[in-house]
């Protein structure tokens, strides 16, 4: 298995994608291609490990050269058609063509979204490919939100096939049988929210049976990290408000935790007998080891780390992807929705 890597994608590289694929590379057993500006990739390595060849550093690390990167600002479309040898769409190419069997990258979203699906495809029978990001919830798997961010505009069809592929892959992935399926609102009745979540609504109501969707009902905000769903099913937009904010609750809540605890020397030594505890909840509110959110609906395996993601959370996306790989969440994917085209 070849895991590639954007090396020059997001805020933090090429040092945090550096760093995380030398860290995975001594727990996972596929070859991590990093993909980027040789010369800097090899500078940085003789800066952080005292070593000329990446290979000295792992075996199973490896370079392949792109003279190009996508900037953040950079028009999506634009930028994949005309930086070819950009280190995400020499990614893209790698992946379609088998020289690497998952991509990642913590690089522009829209480029990543546009890459996905002019390069590689689209699954036959979804009409978007949609973010799926794990957050942090009661239980032991966590709430998987789909879409984190991919589709801003969205129709009651879109969330439909996002409920079908978010169940297949939280099936695969975790051996849920039945994932719970909730759809985000302002309430739970069936009359509560806009138009997209009453028309969403009533057609995850009814094709729930055909499609083996387990779908429970909407659910509220406030309860959704509670254990009670396994998935939670909205737009790109409203997904993406609800993860940063999310993010920035953490942020908040360790910074808070943490200058009371360390606000003079009798809060410390108080704070002491609580360690574990306190260890064990800023472990499980971490949103790193959850590492990145797969691209579900693309016809080969992609997943997007967030652009400030630092060393660790690339180490955990590596991991996450070699078991992407082989949970082969996409291969059923397209299998469960060439039933559906069958169907219809």
């Amino acid at each position: 298995m070849v895991i590639l890597l954007d090396a020059m994608g997001g805020d933090n590289a090429p040092n945090a994608t550096i760093k995380g694929a030398v860290m995975a590379s001594k727990e996972v057993k596929a070859d991590i291609c990093l993909i980027g500006d040789e010369k800097i990739i090899n500078s940085k390595i003789k800066e952080f490990y005292g070593k000329d060849n990446i290979s000295e550093v792992a075996n199973n690390l490896k370079i392949k050269h792109a003279s190009e990167q996508i900037e953040m600002e950079d028009t999506p479309t634009i930028a994949i058609k005309h930086k070819k040898d950009s280190s995400m769409v020499v990614g893209f190419k790698m992946l379609k063509e088998g020289e690497g069997d998952v991509f990642i990258s913590a690089g522009n979203s829209g480029a990543l979204l546009t890459g996905a699906t002019l390069l590689v495809g689209r699954i036959r029978g979804i009409d978007r490919p949609a973010i799926a990001a794990m957050l942090p919830a009661d239980g032991i798997k966590g709430l998987l939100l789909m879409d984190a961010g991919a589709n801003t505009n969205c129709k009651p069809i879109n969330l439909l096939q996002f409920a079908q592929m978010s169940s297949i892959y939280i099936h695969n992935t975790f051996g849920i049988e039945r994932p719970r399926i909730g759809l985000l609102n302002i309430g739970t009745e069936e009359t509560k929210g806009n138009d997209l979540c009453k028309e969403s609504y009533l057609l995850l109501k009814e094709k729930a049976s055909e499609y083996n969707i387990n779908f429970v009902g909407n659910v509220e905000p406030k309860d959704s990290f509670l254990g009670e769903v396994d998935v939670l099913v909205t737009d790109g937009f409203t997904g993406n408000v609800l993860l940063k904010s999310v993010e920035g609750i953490g942020k908040f809540v360790k910074k808070t935790l943490t200058d009371s605890l360390t606000g003079n020397i009798f809060k410390t030594i108080c704070a002491v007998p609580s360690l574990p505890a306190i260890n064990d909840f800023k472990k499980k509110a971490d949103h790193r080891i959850y590492g990145g959110a797969p691209f579900l609906g693309v016809k080969k395996p992609v997943l997007k780390a967030h652009g400030s993601s630092d060393e660790l959370v690339f180490y955990y996306t590596l991991k996450q992807a070699e078991g992407f790989v082989k949970g082969q969440s996409v291969e059923k994917m397209t299998q469960e929705f060439e039933k559906i085209n069958n169907k219809e």
